[in-house]
């Protein structure tokens, strides 16, 4: 990342930083797919990411977690799971784009650590008009 990672938060400062991680974020990164796009692709990210990170919302993606995946006990706890940074961004030939989440969460056994990162890659398809963003892989 380019000099703007100096104006990061230190680690813990919790929501109150989030902003900063967003602003580096955005600029390190410039944006390069439609605003229409970016905004459907964080919000599917996002809720990739807190489905299997959290469980809740696995059933929005039964394609990716199976009933037996589902029953698994979540890695991390859902009260304390947030998403402090998210982007999307063409990833390859058009068609293709990659969610970057930055992250925090408790994880089960009581550490508490912020600034994880996921990349996330998604597929455009077009079925009868419609235009739909699917996970490309998963595990």
């Amino acid at each position: 990342m380019p000099a703007s990672t100096a104006a990061l938060p230190p680690h813990g400062e919790g929501p109150a930083g989030d902003r900063a991680v967003q602003q580096a974020l955005e600029t390190a990164w410039p944006a390069d797919i439609s605003p229409v796009d970016e905004q459907r692709l964080r919000v599917l990210g996002t809720s990739l990411l807190r489905a299997d990170a959290t469980g809740v919302g696995r059933a929005r993606w039964p394609r990716l977690f199976d009933s037996a995946e589902q029953e698994i006990a979540p890695a991390f706890a859902t009260a304390r799971f947030r998403v402090q940074a998210v982007i999307a961004r063409r990833d390859g030939p058009a068609g293709r784009a990659v969610v970057h989440l930055v992250w925090a969460g408790l994880d089960r056994g009581g550490t508490f650590t912020d600034g994880r990162i996921t990349d996330l890659q998604f597929i455009r398809s077009v079925t009868k008009g419609v235009a739909r963003w699917n996970p490309e892989f998963w595990h």
